[in-house]
């Protein structure tokens, strides 16, 4: 149950994207619809789609980089 792209949870731990876990599962979830709808976004487009979840632990940068790094990491596939 739950995403299968281990490539995107990977990311997301190798950049420490999270504090608490409290938003981890909507920021998954946000930015698994966000690559399949946008396989290269741009930086704007990334700040876009992350303003429809909130976390008050980190300033988002940690997650932009994991996205980034899902990107990278899912062209050596």
């Amino acid at each position: 149950e739950g995403l299968e792209d281990e490539v995107l949870k990977q990311a997301f731990v190798q950049e420490q994207a999270f504090q608490c876990g409290f938003c981890t599962p909507g920021f998954l979830v946000n930015s698994y619809a966000l690559l399949k709808a946008h396989p290269n976004p741009d930086d704007d487009t990334i700040q876009d789609w992350l303003q429809a979840n909130i976390c008050r632990c980190t300033g988002y940068e940690g997650i932009k980089r994991a996205i980034h790094r899902a990107i990278e990491n899912n062209k050596l596939i």
